[in-house]
């Protein structure tokens, strides 16, 4: 865990695919929202607010629990990109309920754009944990 140096390279393809494919979401999510295909209710922000803290401390109990499990390098670049996730997702879940969601308005298009790119690399961040932890495509 003290190394970083990314030797498994299936961990490091994993990370790269999982930011590419949340931030193709982030686009795609921006164009819908700004066109008002999509809405964004204050309930989906308190079920994406509770989903990454439930996240969170499942994550923080199980990195304390779980020390050198083995696995590749890339774990730790894996969970950074988790936690990245987690954090982004925390962050714009509560701006947006405090500032409050505006139909068609570009801040709020950006910002919930933002969102779910964080959340999708949450969700696909874990899929690379969950292969990484099993073996890493041995």
């Amino acid at each position: 865990m003290n190394s970083c140096s990314c030797n498994c390279r299936c961990g490091c393809v994993c990370v790269i695919a999982a930011a590419v494919s949340s931030v193709l979401i982030g686009i795609v999510t921006a164009f819908l929202s700004l066109t008002e295909a999509i809405t964004v209710t204050p309930v989906f922000l308190w079920v994406v607010l509770g989903v990454a803290v439930g996240y969170l401390a499942v994550l923080v109990a199980s990195a304390s629990l779980v020390r050198d499990s083995g696995g590749c390098d890339c774990l730790c670049a894996i969970i950074s990109a988790v936690l990245i996730g987690i954090l982004g997702s925390i962050l714009l879940s509560v701006v947006l309920l405090g500032v409050g969601i505006v139909a068609g308005s570009v801040l709020s298009t950006v910002l919930i754009a933002f969102l779910l790119a964080f959340f999708a690399l949450t969700v696909s961040g874990s899929a690379c944990l969950v292969r990484c932890l099993v073996g890493c495509g041995e």
